[in-house]
């Protein structure tokens, strides 16, 4: 084993090249490092269930056998989750990933990992973690994400119980990478002075990142035509919006609002399903009643997400859990329109190039019948703004180098 590469696992994202956000980091940073000579990543990837890897479905695959790939050059593991244990899946799925990288670091002899994990689901575990590795001569880094312990979906014990991981994940973590500079106030804000030994935990910022280039999809490319006329929508005539289908998105709001409006577009949201979810909506929205209103399921072809995202008339976000969303980051490097709920998290990420809107009645509803009568020069000034900010802030290629600079430092 060469010792002077910098090995890097990668905990946490479920797969490749798939929707989400670690999913999309995962990918980018590999893609990126894949002629680095100086790094080798080992990567996690879920073997079943939902969110699972299927590396069929990826171009320049090596194959090394049933649980074992190798993909923009990183080593690829899978790990098997036993589904009947529901929700604690991702605790799990998190232990045995780290589990698995402790054995591959031991039968390869190697020297000074860096275990970067993503998310904080595994707090009760980590201390005896924290000691083997450092036994290594590794690091464990953090990335916290947001507030997971304020997510809706979960019920009060399990919001605890993600609080108090989050507390004790920071205190056993050498470095917490942070994707928002709210975020980084808020873990020293509520851990300095309780970390190991009373310090302050390490922290530093570094974002997500996103494109501005253009879909290679042409305007009337048949795959991209194909959708629109299964939707019954049209170029410039809805609003979109993606994200996971969960309260803390705010689709309640958006969709009561939209339904208020006097908007003659549509608004057409990309989404996993959620039955349970969506059949509450209708007993509180009764939005199938609104023809405007249009679920279209999932997107995962990427070039045409983004084609979707350059033709709608404008991107509503509705997001109030976390750091720098990704989908944010693509939608302002991609629509034109970007109409942001009002919290720290979007207005440090969107600034000037994005309208905000808050959980008031008629807000949204009024913001919506304004902008419906914006002409094409304010509109484009807005556009010009939102890629600008992308363009300073968050390339991929700005936020891999500063992630290169991170581990070989």
């Amino acid at each position: 084993m060469d010792n002077n590469i910098q090995h890097v696992f990668l905990i946490g994202a479920k797969s490749l090249g798939a929707y989400g956000g670690y999913e999309t980091f995962v990918d980018k940073l590999t893609e990126y490092h894949q002629h680095n000579n100086k790094i080798k990543y080992h990567v996690a990837c879920k073997a079943n269930g939902s969110g699972c890897m299927d590396e069929k479905t990826l171009a320049g695959v090596k194959k090394l056998s049933k649980t074992e790939f190798i993909y923009h050059n990183a080593h690829c593991f899978k790990i098997n989750v036993p589904e009947r244990i529901g929700s604690a899946q991702a605790i799990y799925y998190d232990l045995a990933a780290l589990h698995k990288s402790c054995s591959i670091i031991e039968k390869e002899k190697i020297k000074n990992p860096i275990i970067y994990i993503m998310a904080c689901r595994i707090g009760p575990f980590i201390k005896m973690y924290y000691k083997k590795i450092h036994k290594y001569g590794g690091k464990i880094f953090l990335n916290p994400d947001g507030h997971e312990w304020k997510r809706a979906k979960w019920p009060a014990p399990v919001r605890k119980y993600w609080k108090k991981s989050e507390q004790v994940m920071v205190k056993y973590s050498d470095l917490v990478i942070c994707d928002s500079v709210n975020i980084e106030k808020y873990i020293h804000k509520c851990y300095d002075g309780k970390g190991i030994n009373g310090k302050n935990p390490e922290t530093t910022f570094i974002a997500y990142g996103a494109e501005t280039k253009k879909s290679i999809l042409a305007d009337n490319d048949k795959y991209f035509m194909e959708w629109l006329h299964s939707k019954k929508i049209k170029p410039r005539e809805y609003y979109l919006a993606v994200g996971r289908f969960v309260p803390e998105n705010n689709y309640e709001i958006m969709i009561r609002e939209f339904m208020k409006s006097n908007t003659k577009k549509d608004f057409v949201i990309i989404t996993t399903a959620d039955n349970k979810f969506l059949k509450k909506l209708e007993n509180t929205l009764h939005f199938k009643n609104d023809k405007r209103i249009k679920f279209a399921g999932t997107v995962y072809n990427q070039e045409l997400l983004k084609k979707i995202r350059e033709n709608a008339y404008g991107y509503f976000h509705g997001h109030e859990v976390g750091g720098t969303n990704p989908s944010l980051l693509e939608a302002l490097g991609s629509t034109n329109l970007n109409l942001l709920l009002d919290v720290s998290f979007n207005r440090e990420v969107g600034g000037n190039g994005a309208l905000y809107w808050n959980q008031e009645n008629k807000n949204l509803s009024q913001l919506i019948d304004k902008v419906d009568n914006f002409g094409e020069e304010k509109i484009k000034k807005l556009e010009i703004k939102a890629k600008n900010r992308v363009k300073e802030k968050y390339t991929w290629e700005k936020i891999i180098n500063k992630y290169e600079n991170l581990f070989l430092n």
